[in-house]
């Protein structure tokens, strides 16, 4: 964890894989993996903010059964402020871990680690030969590692994902996600000219501000029928569209001639990306329509599809490993989604429909936000999930290769 976290690979840039990759790889191999890397080319992921090489790793090991893959996201937002501790480093305070990425999700790959190295410390009979994936571009990228090893026929066997919650949880699938960058053009001049030249950006762009807060309205009455996790007491799931950045001016002596906004919509399984962006680019444009904007751009800077019903045949013996290692009641588990976004969507599309889900995620671990942490007692719950899950003795009557 000291390591991984101190190792930046935050989106934006994203210029931190293939030194986190150099991190990890050599006690992969230790423990009898072949590793190979995969660059995502740049021609997919270009966009701007995002630099550096879109290095993932892949780790197999063969043994001659089954392979289960598990996915882990290396990137992490941007630190941020307001931290009480270094954000790129790992501060332990009891039980607690934090960091920026403790949780979401460097925490899972230290847990599998962990189980991995105890299964070969113990000669523990695996029901299956496990594979890791260490993917880039997760928060917000616009080419996600993960889709491209999919779309390239490079995941093997069936899927389990850690970008999910320590909780009895059967995934009922996430909504859709698209970043934009709506830039609004002035014409930058000296702010003392009487009656000058200059046209302010910023003032012109009031409009779409206006016009973005009243499609926020409209766009949050939207409900999907994916039912809302335990915490909304039955409540829907609703799409979202925020104001995430404003970016515009220098100086006092200066009228702007560029204003940026980032806005991000979380959009339902039920609508079409298509016609949300462009509902998007219509609202921006009737705003500025007879304004005093001399012209506007609209970038997709990411996007991640939605998940639908990753349910499977692997899910059953999944969730009694999970109860198994939290201790979890297995009568506590039920199905829901999240409007928040996956990279798993990309996967389904590419023709892989089951994936299962875990991870270290509680409603109070911070993540995305200052002092973000986990515990010792969550990578070790985890750690013996996936202990049980690939162990071949355990719960084997619901192995669905044998009762296939």
């Amino acid at each position: 964890m000291q390591g991984m976290l101190a190792c930046d690979t935050s989106f934006p840039p994203g210029d931190g894989y293939a030194a986190f990759a150099d991190l990890l790889q050599p006690g992969i191999e230790a423990l009898g993996f072949h590793c190979t890397r995969v660059d995502v080319p740049q021609a997919l992921w270009a966009t701007p903010g995002a630099s550096g090489a879109r290095t993932n790793l892949l780790a197999r090991r063969q043994g001659g059964k089954p392979v289960c893959s598990m996915y882990f996201h290396v990137d992490t937002v941007p630190p941020g402020d307001g931290w009480t501790v270094p954000p790129l480093a790992c501060t332990q305070v009891g039980q607690q871990l934090l960091g920026r990425g403790a949780a979401d999700m460097k925490g899972c790959i230290a847990a599998v680690l962990c189980a991995l190295r105890a299964a070969e410390a113990s000669g523990l009979e695996l029901a299956y030969d496990p594979a890791l994936l260490l993917c880039t571009d997760e928060e917000g990228g616009l080419y996600p590692g993960i889709r491209y090893l999919a779309e390239q026929r490079l995941i093997e066997g069936h899927l389990l994902s850690f970008n999910g919650n320590a909780a009895p949880r059967i995934w009922a699938g996430c909504f859709g996600s698209m970043d934009l960058r709506i830039s609004i053009l002035g014409r930058s001049a000296h702010s003392g000219e009487a009656g000058g030249c200059g046209v302010n950006a910023i003032e012109a762009a009031l409009p779409v501000l206006n016009a973005l807060a009243a499609s926020k309205r409209e766009v949050e009455t939207r409900a999907s029928a994916m039912p809302g996790p335990p915490h909304l007491a039955g409540a829907p799931l609703t799409a979202r569209l925020n104001v995430t950045a404003a970016h515009g001016g220098d100086k006092g002596s200066s009228v702007p001639g560029r204003f940026e906004l980032l806005i991000n919509r979380r959009y339902l399984p039920e609508e079409n990306a298509t016609s949300v962006r462009a509902e998007i680019e219509q609202c921006v444009a009737s705003a500025l329509e007879g304004g005093s904007a001399l012209g506007h751009e609209v970038a997709l800077l990411g996007h991640l599809a939605p998940v639908d019903d990753p349910t499977g045949p692997h899910w059953p013996r999944w969730q009694q490993a999970v109860a198994a290692g939290f201790g979890f009641p297995p009568e506590s588990f039920r199905r829901w989604g999240a409007s928040s976004s996956s990279d798993m969507g990309w996967v389904q599309q590419a023709g892989i429909r089951e994936i299962l889900l875990g991870g270290l995620g509680r409603p109070d671990r911070r993540i995305h936000a200052a002092d973000e942490f986990t515990t010792l007692d969550d990578i070790q719950a985890l750690a013996r999930s996936v202990l049980a899950y690939f162990a071949a003795e355990f719960a084997a009557s619901l192995l669905p290769e044998i009762t296939a």
